[in-house]
């Protein structure tokens, strides 16, 4: 029994060094190192890949879309977009936050509906007609062949920050008339802003909507 005890203690013993070691090296100084090496190497994309406007505010990440809209009005179920700016992909995912409901989130993720599902034929065509209206101008018609398939749907996370350049640019005379613009100008600003394949081959070329919004806020300051 004496000889049973002690093995018994023995095997305990190890068992608390072992998690003590680990809980050391995994749990404390291997996180520490990574933190450390990331915030040497590549602070900005540790930090969240924040993105300052002109005062140095952080004003959102480059990594998720946000939306700009008006504030919402009595009996509006959705706020209205605010045409000041250039707006992004639509964002549906999968709705709003309903578990906690003390904080207002979008959560992230995909309709997952088919390409024959009325529900997502209804939100495309209605998505549709509010481009060639909102962007229509009294010198520029947007006709519905104009716009592009990421104006009218969402990605597979709902939050992507990019749009096409062909959509930032039916936005340009709309975003120029709102602003009191020179069209070339605001032509100018998409064209500055929008990024080239990957290596010049990975993905396509894209435009990144906060940090184009921030130009335009910059632009629009200097009259």
């Amino acid at each position: 029994m004496n000889n049973s005890a002690a093995n018994t203690g023995r095997v305990l013993w190890a068992g608390l060094r072992a998690l003590l070691v680990l809980t050391l090296v995994c749990g404390v100084l291997y996180p520490l190192a990574v933190t450390g090496i990331a915030q040497l190497t590549m602070p900005g994309k540790a930090n969240g890949s924040e993105i300052e406007d002109a005062s140095g505010k952080v004003v959102g990440s480059e990594l998720i879309g946000q939306r700009y809209d008006l504030p919402l009005k009595d009996g509006e179920e959705t706020p209205a977009p605010d045409l000041r700016w250039f707006q992004p992909r639509p964002s549906n995912g999968l709705g709003t936050n309903s578990v906690n409901t003390q904080y207002s989130i979008i959560l992230s993720g995909a309709t997952n509906r088919s390409g024959d599902n009325e529900d997502l034929i209804k939100w495309v065509k209605d998505a549709k007609a509010a481009v060639v209206k909102d962007n229509s101008t009294a010198d520029y018609q947007v006709k519905p062949s104009d716009v592009p398939a990421d104006a009218v749907t969402s990605s597979g996370s709902g939050l992507d920050p990019h749009i096409s350049p062909e959509y930032a640019r039916l936005q340009v005379h709309r975003v120029a008339e709102r602003n009191k613009l020179d069209v070339a100008a605001v032509e100018k600003l998409v064209a500055e802003h929008t990024d080239d394949r990957i290596l010049g081959f990975i993905g396509e070329p894209r435009v990144n909507v906060l940090k184009l919004n921030i130009a335009l806020k910059d632009l629009v300051a200097k009259g």
